[in-house]
């Protein structure tokens, strides 16, 4: 029998914004945007943060001119996408659920090499999970570990039709050679498959050839150079191990890569660390002296460790000033139909167009696993060299116990904080490494970060807002050329 109870509801969970004049809501659990009419504010506003009866929502929509059928229907709509609830709804404990044994691999990070030419300052390649445990650590992946690896990766990937690879280190192309008979090797055992292999790889771009770059272009291998802006900010922390800073031998090596290779757009990686926050000036110093095709800015938040390059608090605010100045630029491209090189955006954007809803912060242990050099299984390529986080070894597969026990934890369910959190469905947490290193935990959430995360978040919305209200046709083709739609 239907009780009186069922009849009140109240407002579901949701994060309110407006953009361009308009009304939107974001709701987490399903990690949709809708624009809210008339009608639907206006039971919203009945509501507010008490419960209303549903007899007393149907006057008031029929007092608006709408019919008893249309009304009834507004409401149960409003259910179905839990915009609204019943008033005796019971708030459903979070589920941990972990992906089954034979969860298809999707990519491979391979650490080619731990060795680096150069000694950034803030790199977390000796960090707090690795300083005991590198004596005796093999330096060099060997060919018949890379095999092996794209072996595993090929086997692992039940029913994908495409992998990917991605070429790490260390500095990657201090072991261009194996890199190369790795990729001809995968291309080779793919084919007799009928699959494919795509490639990229992440380097300082000090050892950068003309051959390198050749090889590159030809194989299609996405770059990423790990660089820090123009000169003075550049060899403020990007260092050769004798102190001399780095931009004048990459500055010309990058403008022959980004002439040379066509094949894919090259990105740059930034580092955001004390001094070094002038996000827009480095943005356009890239984009425009430089020639980057996409730009993206990561900041190293504040340790307990003695360092002295994390961002406090003052940093961080200084960070998302210029975030959201360079917002601004990417938002005006956009609303004359074209396309900005901050990657930040694009990449917030793009999981709010097609609603990403994490379970976890990343493919981290999921989609994805890291390769050492001596061919161990970590969940990412930050954890590579760590024994506290090997999952298995190439040879012998996962070791699904801690794989499970890995993801258990990382679930952004088993986070009591981020339960409450809107913004949850894109942040899940935040980076597993640098939970573990700042708390000693993998799946402790990244509280530091969450005002940013959100502060972050609730820009982009405005944009996607303002898209969808002036130029909603730039939304699809942003879908269509990110492959999303």
């Amino acid at each position: 029998m239907t009780t009186l109870l069922e009849h009140r509801y109240r407002a579901g969970e949701m994060h309110r914004f407006s953009a361009a004049g308009e009304q939107f809501v974001y709701l987490p659990q399903a990690g949709a945007i809708f624009a809210l009419d008339e009608a639907t504010d206006g039971v919203l506003g009945l509501l507010g943060d008490g419960v209303a009866a549903h007899d007393d929502l149907v006057a008031a929509l029929t007092g608006q001119g709408m019919t008893m059928a249309d009304a009834e229907g507004l409401l149960r709509e409003l259910r179905m996408v839990r915009l609204v609830e019943a008033e005796n709804v019971v708030a459903r404990a979070p589920v941990v659920d972990t992906p089954p044994d034979d969860f298809p691999l999707q990519a491979l990070v391979l650490n080619v090499t731990n060795q680096c030419n150069l000694a950034c300052t803030y790199c977390y390649e000796f960090g707090a999970d690795k300083i005991s445990t590198q004596t005796g650590k093999t330096k060099y992946m060997t060919p018949e570990t890379a095999r092996a690896a794209v072996d595993f990766l090929l086997e692992s990937a039940k029913g994908r039709d495409a992998v990917h690879i991605t070429f790490f280190g260390g500095e990657t192309l201090m072991n261009f050679r194996l890199l190369k008979e790795a990729v001809a090797y995968a291309d080779a055992r793919a084919a007799e498959t009928g699959r494919r292999v795509t490639y990229s790889l992440t380097t300082n771009a000090t050892l950068l050839t003309d051959p390198i770059i050749d090889f590159l272009a030809e194989h299609a291998v996405g770059v990423t150079v790990s660089i820090d802006g123009p000169e003075k900010m550049q060899d403020a922390r990007r260092v050769y191990k004798s102190g001399k800073g780095s931009y004048a031998v990459i500055a010309p090596r990058l403008k022959a890569l980004i002439a040379r290779h066509t094949t894919r757009a090259i990105a740059a990686r930034v580092t955001l660390s004390a001094g070094v926050t002038d996000v827009v000036g480095i943005y356009h110093h890239l984009k425009h002296e430089i020639g980057f095709h996409e730009i993206g800015f990561a900041p190293v938040t504040t340790t307990d460790d003695g360092h002295d390059f994390g961002l406090n608090g003052d940093g961080m605010s200084a960070v998302l000033a210029g975030f959201n100045a360079l917002a601004d630029e990417w938002l005006a491209y956009a609303l004359r139909g074209e396309m900005h090189g901050f990657s930040n955006v694009s990449e917030t954007l793009s999981e709010l167009v097609v609603g990403t809803n994490k379970s976890h912060p990343c493919g981290a242990g999921l989609g994805l696993l890291g390769v050492s050099p001596s061919g161990d299984l970590s969940p990412c390529h930050r954890f590579t060299d760590a024994d506290d986080h090997v999952l298995g070894h190439i040879d012998s597969g996962v070791d699904q116990a801690k794989r499970s026990d890995f993801l258990t934890r990382g679930h952004v369910g088993a986070k009591y904080e981020c339960t409450s959190c809107w913004a949850r469905p894109l942040c899940a947490g935040g980076c597993h490494h640098e939970a573990f290193v700042r708390y000693g935990d993998t799946g402790h959430a990244n509280l530091h970060y969450c005002d940013w995360i959100r502060g972050w978040t609730d820009r982009v919305l405005d944009i996607y807002g303002t898209l969808a209200v002036k130029n909603p046709e730039f939304l699809d083709r942003f879908a269509d050329r990110k492959g999303l739609s």
